[in-house]
């Protein structure tokens, strides 16, 4: 491969993983531009919406799914935009049901509070992808080794669109990433800013008194914002599954912590930085992989968060805030 070949390449598996990245930032940086919570359980809810389509996969006959001579066809874009809301569903659902059990009556608490139940609910989750990684099931290999990582199966042809005959590879995986995340951030964007429960959430994340004097239901406006950025979330784990053929009970700390260094990076809080932010965190994993050492990469990462936040320290996008004294 030449030169340009390799970077080529390299933008292309950056991109993918970038808009991944992005839509689980989203999920962070709606929260904490609303209740001024980091909700470090976000990527362990991720993980769980892995594990759901892993096993909606596998009942639903993955030898059946999976056969070679129909990978591609409408029925398996079908299966991916059902699991895509299946999972995004779900997720939403269990973001609401910790926010309503454990952050709500925490509403009030210190800062400090909130964020020790966060990591609490994180680790319950974890734990409980542990247990559903022995779920008694072929696809997650007969529940033998809980803790192993899960062969996620293909359903989409992994042909290269360019041709056989190209070095650089696009494959459908590639392509569905874009075409299931960017209509998601199209959509996401229309409803902030066009929608009155959007409109309830921008005045909230202002000013949640304001908001509730006049007339705003925050408590409803809180649940929409933890459902919408589990919607991502569930959706962001069905494309991380697709594209890298595997699943983990922790892949959510590497998927969380890249989506949270993305959020602060664009801007926490703001939802074109995190989508800014995602994209350049998939760009700069790539091309460390590629041109510097991949055991450097976390370096690398955490490197250009530090600079960026040295030099403008509320983010790419973020809105400076004024102090409160």
């Amino acid at each position: 491969m030449t030169e340009t070949e390799v970077f080529m390449q390299q933008v292309i598996y950056g991109l993918s993983n970038g808009m991944i990245i992005a839509l689980v930032a989203l999920g962070y940086t709606m929260v904490y531009g609303i209740v001024e919570l980091i909700n470090f359980a976000h990527g362990d809810v991720f993980t769980l919406g892995g594990f759901l389509t892993l096993t909606i996969v596998g009942a639903l006959g993955a030898a059946a799914i999976i056969d070679p001579a129909n990978l591609g066809d409408s029925s398996h874009w079908l299966l991916l935009f059902a699991l895509v809301i299946g999972a995004g569903i779900f997720c939403g659902g269990l973001n609401v049901a910790i926010d309503r059990v454990v952050y709500k009556p925490l509403r009030r608490a210190p800062k400090l509070t909130q964020l020790v139940a966060a990591i609490g609910v994180s680790f319950i989750l974890v734990n409980l992808a542990l247990f559903w990684g022995g779920a008694p099931m072929e696809v997650f290999g007969g529940g033998n080794a809980a803790a192993a990582s899960k062969d996620f199966p293909e359903l989409l042809e992994g042909r290269n669109l360019l041709g056989e005959d190209s070095n650089v590879v696009l494959r459908l995986e590639d392509v569905s990433i874009f075409i299931i995340t960017i209509p998601l951030m199209i959509a996401l964007t229309v409803f902030v800013k066009a929608t009155r429960l959007g409109r309830g959430m921008r005045a909230t994340a202002q000013n949640p008194v304001a908001a509730k004097l006049m007339g705003i239901d925050t408590d409803r406006v809180i649940a929409a914002t933890f459902m919408i950025g589990g919607f991502l979330g569930g959706a962001a784990s069905v494309m991380w599954s697709l594209y890298n053929n595997t699943i983990s009970f922790q892949m959510g700390f590497r998927a969380g912590m890249d989506a949270f260094t993305a959020a602060v990076l664009g801007g926490i809080g703001s939802m074109p930085g995190a989508m800014v932010g995602g994209v350049l965190i998939g760009l700069i994993r790539a091309m460390s992989d590629q041109y510097i050492e991949t055991r450097w990469t976390n370096v690398v990462v955490f490197g250009v968060l530090i600079l960026i936040l040295i030099f403008r320290p509320s983010g790419l996008l973020g809105l400076k805030q004024r102090e409160k004294v």
